[in-house]
């Protein structure tokens, strides 16, 4: 049996008192993270045994944690305050504070793009040390005008990003994003790395070409062939040779209805491929024709227009922009609308980034596993504040 290349017949094991040598079986791996500090060393973490084993060449050697970390979600908190900020003439964020108002700043990305906040999203955070800080993106959630894709890019939300943070007088704050959410902040943090002290992100998406098409075009549909053909049916055949824009003609129809009908279809595709096990709650959401609008119609805009980036690999291009940056990465190992492609791109880009693989889990970070680590995650930018790296 072998791990990663190394040999689990070579591991060593010193019990904490004279005992006959033994070699114990390797325990299971729940979540596999990759660190590289240097060519040679390979950082294999075993979060349930909360041990570290570092290899280099065959050897391990059991390591114990030196600071256990919480992985569970934090209570429900209500808001200290919201707010609308005008961002330009036509557009007003949401915006709300929870948390300690003393307490260190964090700013969550949420998906989408249009997918809007939720409260359950505050319960990553401790809310005792962080200033949590939420915020409908341009046309998202409560943000207004509703699903509205005029002054609607990449630049202009990472702008806004900004407004923000000089309207709540915040010198520099951490990054919180996943899926959509972790492009704005891997976006945001290259155009602002000084204004940034640590990053989590989860179910990598990089925009890039081969992304859109493996979800839009038929490549998950070898995953999911059932959810697939209500998302290809609602197309004509004789414009099946590009969803994306065939959905983009519909989702920017004359007719509220026919905007309506797509967003449903559009939607209820990614709903029912977020998770690795079936959510119904999740999948409802397709039918909340508020939700689904600005859901689809920013998505399918930001994707039509390629993110708006000047290159398709444009976020690997700048990494050395955010390298210095505290980073932890969490990827569902079965995510079909992110696959962990991205995530290995970004990790092999990025190598002194924590890459944390849930095996267990799909895209949402509702599931369980994807869950722990990000609280986790958070919880290790929480210590290095407090008591320095």
């Amino acid at each position: 049996m072998s791990l990663l290349g190394f040999t689990s017949s070579l591991v060593s094991f010193t019990p904490p008192r004279p005992l006959p040598s033994l070699t114990p079986p390797l325990p299971s791996l729940s979540c596999l993270s990759i660190r590289r500090r240097n060519p040679l060393l390979l950082s294999v973490r075993n979060l349930d045994y909360k041990c570290e084993s570092q290899a280099s060449g065959l050897y391990m050697e059991p390591v114990k944690e030196s600071v256990e970390l919480n992985r569970n979600l934090y209570a429900d908190t209500e808001p200290y305050e919201t707010g609308f900020l005008k961002v330009s003439d036509l557009h007003s964020i949401y915006y709300e504070q929870s948390g300690s108002p003393s307490g260190h700043p964090v700013v969550f990305l949420h998906g989408g793009p249009g997918g809007g906040t939720a409260p359950s999203n505050r319960r990553f955070f401790d809310p005792e040390f962080y200033r949590i800080i939420l915020f409908d993106q341009r046309g998202a959630g409560k943000s207004t005008p509703h699903a509205c894709l005029e002054e609607n890019t990449t630049w202009d939300l990472i702008a806004d990003i900004e407004k923000l943070r000089e309207h709540l007088k915040i010198p520099e704050w951490q990054v919180f994003g996943g899926s959509w959410g972790s492009t704005l902040a891997l976006a945001y943090s290259q155009s602002h790395p000084e204004k940034v002290t640590g990053l989590v992100l989860r179910g990598i998406f990089l925009l890039r070409k081969k992304e859109i098409d493996w979800f839009y075009e038929g490549g998950a549909a070898a995953i999911f062939p059932d959810a697939w053909e209500s998302f290809r049916d609602f197309i004509p055949e004789n414009e099946r040779g590009c969803f994306v824009d065939a959905y983009s003609k519909r989702l920017n129809s004359d007719d509220l209805e026919t905007q309506y009908a797509a967003a449903r279809a559009w939607t209820k595709w990614e709903m029912m491929t977020a998770h690795l096990l079936p959510n119904e709650e999740t999948v409802k959401r397709g039918d909340d024709d508020i939700f689904s609008l600005a859901f689809a119609r920013i998505e399918n805009h930001y994707f039509v227009n390629k993110g708006f980036f000047p290159s398709d690999s444009f976020l690997l291009e700048n990494v050395d922009k955010i390298r210095h940056i505290n980073t932890t990465i969490v990827q569902g190992r079965y995510d079909v609308c992110c696959p962990m492609m991205s995530a290995w791109d970004l990790h092999k880009a990025w190598p002194e980034a924590d890459l944390k693989v849930v095996p267990d889990a799909g895209h949402s970070a509702n599931e369980p596993g994807i869950t722990a680590e990000l609280v986790a995650a958070n919880e290790k930018l929480k210590n290095i504040i407090k008591n320095g790296p």
